[in-house]
């Protein structure tokens, strides 16, 4: 069954076939994971976000439009779980952490930002420092580069799970590329 296509699994599972879905949850869990740590930044927020997107997706399948492509739904889903976690998430002041003497332990075990020597090694490797350079770009380029070039979404799909016109993300592709590029050049002089 795993080669069929999304859609096809879709089908199945509707037609009564349960364990359909087993191998659509089984295709999509580490790019939704990585997808969705993107935005919340932790393992753990991550994992309790990506059920939920399963969850919902399960939950409401048979209003699934068959016409439009799975995977763009699926990634839809998870972009507005990601995007809700974010907004119920109650940040934390560091003023709420002092103790009755006045100290602040959290600042004391705050972490040296200096690059550690291996890490400076791994930056070397062309993954890692695209990776950090894309993390310098606005939010919206790097959700279409990583929607298009880590999940192989086309334009048109990104332009469904980002509720916004395929022009846009067409622009802000090329837009995002550009600036890549530039940033590169800088740090590279």
């Amino acid at each position: 069954m795993t080669n069929k296509t999304d859609e096809q699994l879709v089908a199945d599972y509707l037609a009564g076939d349960n364990t359909a879905i087993n191998f659509l949850v089984e295709r999509y869990l580490v790019p939704i994971f990585n997808f969705i740590w993107r935005y919340v930044h932790s393992s753990a927020d991550a994992e309790d976000v990506v059920q939920e997107v399963f969850v919902k997706a399960w939950r409401h399948l048979a209003r699934f439009d068959q016409t439009k492509k799975f995977k763009a739904w699926l990634f839809a889903i998870a972009r507005n779980a990601a995007l809700d976690f974010l907004k119920k998430k109650k940040t934390l002041n560091f003023s709420d952490l002092v103790t009755s003497e006045g100290d602040n332990p959290a600042i004391d075990n705050l972490a040296d930002p200096a690059p550690l020597p291996a890490d400076l090694f791994d930056q070397s490797n062309l993954a890692e420092t695209l990776n950090h350079t894309m993390s310098e770009l606005p939010a919206s380029y790097q959700q279409v580069l990583e929607l298009y070039y880590h999940e192989e979404l086309n334009l048109r799909e990104i332009s469904e799970v980002l509720d916004a016109p395929v022009d846009t993300i067409k622009s802000r592709h090329r837009r995002a590329l550009i600036a890549l590029r530039n940033i590169l050049l800088k740090n590279k002089e």
